[in-house]
């Protein structure tokens, strides 16, 4: 469980020589795979957390949300984030009201970024650790001068007529993000970091508040490790991975398959049927079309198929992105063809991206084009992918921005496109 304290603009309611690990090896592949799952982001609340104090009080883990908000507020104080001040005249407080959200494991990594790292990490076997700092936004300083009415169920009767004068920032603060990393960047160069530098072996990937740590010096690693500690209140999530690293997205793509009711369907040979074409004339040409196809979740389907498919499957990168230009008005044949892409899922949940160590490390990438594939706007399509250590790590499937005279002139400009990603990675 988890609370979080957040600002609201109204008063609250009421309501190198390469390192040889000593760690025991372990032969069975489950133990490197790293899996993907989607966030829950949809409804920004699950329908069991409360929405305000009162629900929780009378909700049956009252005990367990009072515990959260004990161990939130003691955070607040140990890291000294307001301190209690008469209100000047004329000035008006920000109210603030506890979030209550229950706290699930979830990773979403989505970026070149992270699987260039997980590559050279399986290629040079570092050593990779994941540590994770609690109350992150609470470290970030502030320059304005901000006051905040009391947290609900945490006034005294001595103060209750002052308030917070805010000296850290808090969650719910617009600034909040960005103070924090100004603070991290702040704490890390110290330490002697450099932005993108690559001369050692050494990569520290901040996501939020979660970091990923890899190197070939175990040394250095727990020496970094306890400079974090001591500048904030960290948690230490140890080994992340060794060996073969793969992403995975299986228990994700079960959960695709079940909220569409695909989870019983016929495996797929393909995600799209050769020579399929698709065009604004396969879109509903009346109301009744139009009511039906109301009915069928389309938008949500594609949405989380691209959710797959930015993070692991480059595979249907193709009929994803086709399947998207029809989002505002699709048919069934639209919807028809989202269901094959699920069907063929079905057959290939277990496929994941893999890295391993080879002879030579080098970036390998792929470009291609059709010939004004889109039968509507008659541009064509460019895609390209790169590999290194063996797995793919950035790819893209999009409609070209002009039209083109001839197929060489599509192939130079995917191949344009390509190597404008290439000179980036």
């Amino acid at each position: 469980m988890r609370t979080l304290l957040e600002e609201q603009t109204q008063q609250p309611q009421e309501n190198m020589p390469l390192r040889r690990s000593t760690r025991e090896e372990k032969c069975n592949l489950d133990d490197y795979i790293v899996y993907l799952q989607e966030r829950e982001v949809e409804s920004g609340m699950m329908e069991d957390d409360p929405i305000n104090f009162q629900q929780a009080m009378k909700s049956s883990n009252s005990h367990k949300w009072i515990e959260a908000m004990n161990e939130e507020y003691k955070s607040m104080q140990d890291n000294k984030v307001w301190e209690l001040v008469p209100l000047p005249v004329g000035t008006k407080p920000i109210g603030c009201k506890w979030i209550f959200k229950t706290k699930r494991d979830s990773n979403d990594s989505t970026k070149d970024s992270f699987r260039i790292i997980m590559a050279l990490v399986a290629h040079y076997d570092l050593e990779l650790h994941q540590m994770d700092v609690k109350t992150a936004f609470l470290n970030g300083d502030i320059d304005e001068t901000i006051y905040m009415v009391q947290p609900e169920n945490f006034v005294s009767e001595d103060s209750k007529n002052m308030v917070c004068k805010l000296t850290k920032s808090i969650y719910g603060l617009k600034q909040a993000s960005r103070r924090w990393y100004f603070k991290f960047h702040q704490i890390i160069v110290s330490y002697g970091f450099e932005a993108n530098l690559m001369d050692e072996l050494y990569f520290l990937v901040l996501y939020v508040d979660d970091i990923l740590l890899a190197t070939n010096d175990i040394g250095i690693l727990h020496n970094t490790k306890r400079f974090l500690s001591k500048h904030f209140e960290m948690k230490d999530l140890g080994d992340a991975s060794l060996g073969i690293l793969g992403l995975s997205q299986r228990t994700y793509i079960d959960k695709v398959l079940q909220r569409y009711g695909m989870q019983n369907s016929k495996p797929g040979d393909t995600p799209v049927a050769k020579g399929d074409k698709f065009s604004l004339n396969q879109c509903p040409k009346n109301s009744l079309e139009s009511q039906e196809m109301q009915k069928i979740p389309y938008a949500s389907a594609v949405g989380s198929l691209m959710y797959a498919q930015v993070c692991t499957r480059p595979d249907i990168a193709y009929i994803v992105g086709m399947l998207g230009r029809y989002l505002s008005n699709p048919g069934m044949d639209h919807w028809r063809a989202a269901k094959r892409v699920m069907r063929y899922l079905q057959r290939t949940k277990e496929y994941m991206l893999t890295y391993r160590r080879l002879d030579q490390l080098e970036l390998i990438g792929y470009s291609d084009s059709d010939f004004a594939g889109c039968q509507d706007s008659r541009r064509s399509t460019s895609g390209y992918i790169y590999l290194l250590a063996g797995g793919a790590i950035s790819w893209r499937s999009a409609k070209q921005t002009l039209v083109t005279s001839s197929t060489m002139e599509a192939e130079f400009v995917a191949c344009y496109e390509a190597s404008n990603q290439g000179i980036w990675l």
